[in-house]
């Protein structure tokens, strides 16, 4: 995955497909920040036509566009503005913290809460609501992957092609 979002930043930065560039789309309009790594996976497509979003668990916060090798442990089902929004929640393969880490259970329920009541509230004050569904499992998150990626371009600037996340 790339990192468009270190974990406690109040900046939401995207990357321009056209321009290959990472730029600041806003600041978050209310005092949360982001409660992981947040970017997408490379080569994929979701349903709204952008690369999947997905959430990494890691030791410390990295960088814009640093490329991040992760395991998904589930998903969270939510749906914005946009319509259907679907959060891939993985953990850093490379960090021996979250080495045995492979389901949502592994992870502390205080944590899964956290990243809801965040999606759930970063954007009550720009007044465009979320509807946060709840979490699927490990293999959910596969099978959303599976598809994303046979969706997706390779048009990618990583040089991913579909199907090769696994």
């Amino acid at each position: 995955m790339t990192v468009e979002i270190p974990s406690g930043s109040r900046n939401k930065y995207e990357y321009d497909h056209a321009r290959h560039r990472f730029v600041l789309d806003r600041v978050l309009y209310s005092s949360v920040h982001y409660p992981c790594d947040y970017g997408f996976i490379d080569g994929s497509m979701a349903d709204d036509g952008d690369p999947l979003d997905v959430l990494v668990v890691i030791s410390g916060p990295t960088f814009p566009g640093c490329v991040v090798r992760a395991r998904p442990v589930g998903v969270l089902d939510m749906a914005d503005e946009k319509g259907h929004d679907f959060k891939i929640l993985a953990v850093a393969h490379d960090d021996p913290r979250w080495e045995s880490t492979h389901a949502l259970e592994d992870l502390s329920p205080h944590r899964l809460l956290e990243i809801e009541t965040f999606f759930r509230t970063y954007k009550t004050l720009e007044k465009r609501p979320t509807d946060v569904r709840g979490w699927l499992g490990a293999e959910d998150a596969w099978r959303i992957i599976d598809a994303a990626m046979s969706a997706g371009t390779t048009n990618d600037p990583t040089g991913a092609r579909p199907g090769t996340w696994r």
